[in-house]
C-alpha cells in the first residue's frame, strides 16, 4: 500500500499501473510528446543524500554544510567515465520505490562503505526495514538496471538463489551488523533481528526481497502520450514479463516482490544521469 506522505513524492512522477502484493509495475509516461527523462532524473537525484549518507550525516545537514554534503553524496556514487553499465542509479530507484511504496527505512548506506571511489559494493543492493508493530521486517533489495528484460531476469535469478542461501545470509548479516549506525532509532531491534544466534527459520519468515528490473520497452517506444491504448498495452507487457519471471525456479523460503520499470532508452537515461552527477560533484 502506498504511504500517505511519500518521502520523495515519487507518485508525482511514477504512474503505478500494477499494485499487487508481490508485483508492482510503473511508468513515468510522457510530457509534450516526449518521454519524461528530466522528471525521472530529478526524482533520482532527490534521493541522493538519503541513499548515500549515513544516518548520522543526514541528521547533521544544515544550511551551512548542505552544499558540502550534497557534493559528498554525489562523489560516493562513482568517479569514472566508464559508467554505462554501472548500477548505482538503479539502486537509487529501488531505494525510492521501497521508501515511497512500501514504507521502508534504510538500515545502512552501503555506498558509504565502498573501499574506493569506483568500487562496487557486493551483497544486496538495498538493506531496509519495515516496522510492523513492535517487530521489524527485513527488506533486502536486488536490482538489474538493464535495457533488456530477458538478460535482467537471466542475471538476477542466480543472485536470488545465492543470496537466500543460509550461509551467505549469515556472512552478509555479519558484515551489515558491523556497519549499523548506533544513532539510528531501530539499531537495537535490527541487530537482534539478524543476530547469528537466532534460527534462520525465524529470520526467513521476516525477509522480503523486492526485485527491481528495468528494460527498454517496445510499448513505451511506440507511443507519445499515455492514452488508454498505451495503458492497456503496457499493462499486458508488464504481466507478460511478470509471468516469465515467476515461471523460473525462485527461492521458496522468502517473499519476492517483483518491481518493473519500463524505460524508453536506458542508455539515454544513464547519459542524462551521468551529466547531472558530474555537475553535482563539482558544486
Amino acid at each position: 500500500m502506498t504511504t500517505i506522505s511519500p518521502v520523495f513524492e515519487s507518485d508525482l512522477i511514477l504512474d503505478e499501473y500494477i499494485a499487487e502484493t508481490h508485483f508492482r509495475g510503473f511508468s513515468v509516461g510522457y510530457e509534450d510528446s516526449e518521454y519524461r527523462y528530466d522528471a525521472l532524473v530529478e526524482l533520482i537525484f532527490s534521493a541522493l543524500t538519503d541513499f548515500s549518507l549515513t544516518e548520522k550525516e543526514k541528521s547533521n545537514i544544515n544550511p551551512f554544510n548542505a552544499q558540502r554534503k550534497l557534493k559528498k553524496a554525489a562523489k560516493v556514487i562513482y568517479a569514472t567515465e566508464k559508467y554505462s553499465r554501472r548500477g548505482e542509479f538503479g539502486e537509487i530507484l529501488l531505494h525510492i520505490i521501497m521508501r515511497d511504496y512500501f514504507n521502508s527505512i534504510p538500515a545502512i548506506s552501503k555506498m558509504y562503505y565502498k573501499d574506493g571511489a569506483n568500487e562496487t559494493v557486493k551483497g544486496f543492493d538495498a538493506v531496509h526495514v519495515v516496522p510492523i508493530g513492535k517487530e521489524l521486517e527485513l527488506w533486502l533489495g536486488e536490482v538489474k538496471f538493464y535495457n533488456n528484460m530477458a538478460k535482467a531476469i537471466r542475471d538476477v535469478l542466480p543472485e536470488l538463489q545465492a543470496h537466500t542461501n543460509k550461509d551467505y545470509l549469515r556472512s552478509e548479516f555479519l558484515f551489515i551488523s558491523n556497519k549499523v549506525d548506533d544513532t539510528w532509532e531501530h539499531a537495537e531491534n535490527f541487530l537482534k533481528l539478524i543476530d547469528g544466534r537466532i534460527s534462520m527459520d525465524k529470520i526467513f519468515s521476516k525477509i522480503r526481497i523486492p526485485v527491481l528490473l528495468t528494460y527498454d520497452s517496445k510499448v513505451v517506444n511506440s507511443y507519445r502520450d499515455a492514452c488508454e491504448d498505451y495503458k492497456k498495452e503496457l499493462i499486458n507487457e508488464l504481466h507478460k514479463h511478470h509471468d516469465t519471471f515467476r515461471g523460473n525456479d525462485l527461492p521458496k523460503n522468502v517473499e519476492i516482490i517483483l518491481i518493473l520499470l519500463p524505460i524508453e532508452q536506458k542508455a539515454k537515461l544513464v547519459q542524462n544521469l551521468h551529466d547531472k552527477l558530474r555537475i553535482w560533484q563539482q558544486i
